[in-house]
């Protein structure tokens, strides 16, 4: 058995509505969604207009600066409508599902017998290549690069995060396959890195051809980029892989059958939510069909991914994220306290010893909401951050150069190893109540386009 890494730092957020270790089918949704805004960097052309037919691997747009990289559909029918945001911006990509998945079929056979090219020209094809993205920026991998490792984190210490060990029962051998496609793209290693606290079932344990890894330690433990940061650190001009763990399986079965196969695991989570279970359905599916009889009543907020860096929904127009194994349903934080710093608070969360629940029962989980409990102040040092965050980095000053946008200084502090899952712990401990997902995204943004000019 590899060496367990311990990761001493971080934290870990306990909170009510973890989902039951129980399958579901879920009700088939009307219509289904590609979001652009799922992949940063991404400037979507669309192919097909509106009521256009389509099929299962039938693309629908393309990005606009890399025109090999396309966007196939998870169901067959129609287009029935392309949404805008801000300044005409292309948020959803909206198919209406007839029902019948009549599907394209690809290139089929074992990689290892295939070349490079053709292995590349089949993820291309058939819109498996956006579930490839690359660190450093967390964008979608250059085709035409060679990465020196590809990683895969096989858990997650999130809060609520799905089991990943239930989410891939019974998919071992397509596990497998994607995981010999991926080693196809690489001179390096393939890390799958596993939670070194428990056993891992059969799927994840005994895949061939792989480094295999473990890890321990509060959150971020099960963040890829943590992984990196251990295992292989990424400097300038180096570039990583990643890939999620059904993003592979998909990749295999892809390789197996001949056809791009849209079906996923969703854990829907929350405090919010009635019955928490996992649900078997496709990418990119409406989430009023995971969320129906199933939501507590009041003002709830319903987030594809996870609460620390997860995205907003509407809980009756919204789409599941095409990258995200979990929904969550939180109650929204839109109340006021008077002196509430100043009260027992026998049931509220804190990092420190301020409130009475932290020592007093530190196992309790929590019914967290969106509350700020604060207001934006002025950006202090406090050595909060340094806490929650297992990296050889110093995350204040590296915010700080970001904000004066000073590249050489945020390449000489580490940006390239970074991204939003990694330093989210440190907004949720922030006296300040600092954005500093959003500033370590405008910094990435800002290091890539002056990188890339």
């Amino acid at each position: 058995m590899a060496e367990v890494i311990k990761i001493k730092k971080g934290l870990d957020i306990k909170m009510n509505g973890q989902a039951e270790k129980i399958y579901v089918k879920a009700p088939r949704a009307k219509t289904v969604a590609i979001k652009p805004v799922d992949w940063h960097g991404l400037t979507p052309k669309i192919i097909p207009k509106l009521c256009d037919p389509v099929k299962v691997g039938t693309p629908v747009f393309y990005d606009k600066y890399n025109p090999d990289v396309k966007f196939t559909s998870p169901v067959s029918g129609i287009l029935s409508s392309i949404n805008r945001g801000d300044r005409r911006r292309i948020i959803e990509v909206v198919i209406e599902d007839d029902g019948k998945d009549t599907a394209e079929t690809f290139l089929k056979g074992d990689p290892s017998g295939m070349k490079r090219e053709q292995i590349v020209e089949n993820l291309l094809e058939s819109g498996l290549w956006p579930m490839i993205r690359q660190r450093p920026y967390t964008v979608i991998a250059r085709p035409d690069r060679f990465p020196k490792s590809i990683f895969i984190s096989a858990f997650d210490t999130a809060p609520l995060a799905p089991d990943y060990d239930f989410l891939l029962k019974d998919m071992e051998e397509d596990f497998q396959w994607g995981v010999n496609v991926l080693k196809q793209l690489t001179d390096g290693k393939v890390h799958v890195n596993l939670d070194g606290r428990y056993p891992s079932v059969k799927t994840l344990s005994n895949i061939e051809g792989v480094e295999i890894n473990r890890f321990s330690g509060p959150h971020p433990a099960g963040n890829v980029g943590i992984q990196i940061h251990s295992l292989d650190p990424i400097n300038k001009g180096e570039v990583v892989w990643i890939v999620k763990p059904q993003d592979v399986v998909a990749i295999g079965r892809l390789f197996k059958t001949g056809k791009y196969d849209p079906s996923v695991v969703v854990a829907l989570t929350g405090s919010r939510v009635e019955n928490p279970v996992y649900f078997k359905t496709i990418r990119g599916t409406e989430v009023a069909s995971l969320l129906e009889n199933k939501l507590m009543e009041g003002d709830n907020r319903v987030i594809s991914g996870n609460v620390l860096h997860g995205r907003q929904i509407d809980a009756e127009k919204g789409y599941v994220g095409f990258l995200d194994s979990q929904v969550t349903v939180i109650p929204e934080g839109n109340y006021s306290e008077l002196f509430g710093w100043i009260l027992p608070g026998f049931k509220k969360f804190s990092l420190s010893r301020s409130f009475a629940s932290t020592w007093l029962a530190p196992n309790r989980k929590f019914d967290l909401d969106t509350n700020y409990h604060g207001g934006e102040r002025a950006f202090v040092m406090t050595g909060e951050y340094e806490k929650v965050l297992p990296m050889d980095i110093y995350p204040v000053q590296l915010l700080k150069s970001i904000l004066v946008n000073d590249i050489d200084k945020m390449e000489q502090l580490g940006i390239y190893e970074v991204d939003e899952e990694d330093l989210a712990l440190c907004e949720v401990v922030c006296t300040s109540k600092t954005p500093v997902t959003k500033i370590l995204r405008d910094g990435l943004r800002a290091l890539r386009k002056e990188m890339e000019e």
